[in-house]
């Protein structure tokens, strides 16, 4: 048998959650981008020997993309998207939780909760790299199966489609800038 649970958080709450984060930036400013890296890293071992409700699996597995869209060499995520993912990632660095993670069925609740808030706020990246990495698994598997050897490079190949994604990213962010700044429906910012 499954039970539903569903909770909304209201402004109150979310402004909370901004302040946890800042607070999370703040403390990890003195921390290298690898360190980030393996705070992150740690949580998703952590988690691996835990037993943890499903609908807390399934937020922490979108820790996995963050962490692959620094990670992804053929990515190749400029620097000022590699600041905004590793700024949501601070929050896991962080060894003080809301809620401990040593406390069965909930110890990860507050991890699921910051992960959904910075994945509605990177909602582009994801997309963008998501479709990335299904591009390069689909055009690499066609390649090979035809025994492409082309001219045109594998580098080749991934740069103009990382390039397109990119640019809708980039397109898509400010065009929720500007409904935000117009009075419309604006995204979670804890970033």
């Amino acid at each position: 048998m499954t039970m539903r649970v569903t909770f909304e958080l209201q402004p109150e709450d979310l402004k909370h959650f901004r302040l946890i984060m800042r607070e999370a930036r703040d403390a990890a400013k003195s921390l290298t981008a690898d360190e980030i890296l393996r705070a992150a890293n740690n949580l998703l071992l952590e988690i691996e020997d835990a037993k943890v409700p499903h609908f807390i699996e399934e937020r922490l597995k979108r820790l996995r993309t963050l962490i692959g869209m620094v990670e992804d060499d053929e990515w190749s995520l400029p620097q000022e998207e590699t600041a905004r993912v590793l700024n949501a990632l601070a929050y896991f660095a962080e060894p003080e939780d809301l809620i401990p993670d040593h406390i069965p069925g909930l110890g990860f609740l507050d991890d699921a909760i910051m992960i959904e808030l910075v994945a509605r706020e990177l909602r582009h990246e994801i997309e963008a790299y998501d479709d990335f990495c299904a591009f390069r698994d689909r055009e690499g598997a066609r390649r090979r199966s035809k025994g492409q050897d082309d001219d045109v490079t594998r580098g080749e190949w991934l740069e103009t489609r990382r390039t397109e994604l990119m640019s809708r990213m980039r397109r898509r962010r400010r065009r929720d800038r500007g409904r935000k700044r117009s009075g419309g429906r604006s995204p979670l910012s804890l970033l």
